[in-house]
């Protein structure tokens, strides 16, 4: 499963600007998002979707972001992973 490409990352550009918002986190390159100088989201492109990169605690969790309902799951976890 391959970072994803600019045309893949145009695909969640309004996902990518919500996770902008979130307080606490610095976009390094387009789609790949620090918390601190730690890695912490990043996104993967691959036949069956898109999927992303989150740093829960010591590990990344691959999640789906290809439904309304993945996202919304993606952003909860993100928001609730930033306040920790």
């Amino acid at each position: 499963m391959k970072h994803a490409g600019p045309k893949a990352l145009d695909q969640i550009e309004p996902l990518l600007a919500k996770l902008r918002k979130l307080s606490g986190l610095k976009e390094k390159t387009r789609g790949v998002f620090y918390r601190g100088s730690a890695a912490f989201l990043h996104f993967h492109e691959d036949p069956a979707g898109m999927f992303a990169d989150l740093k829960i605690s010591e590990e990344f969790e691959r999640l789906p972001v290809n439904t309304r309902a993945e996202i919304a799951t993606l952003l909860s976890r993100a928001a609730n992973a930033v306040k920790r």
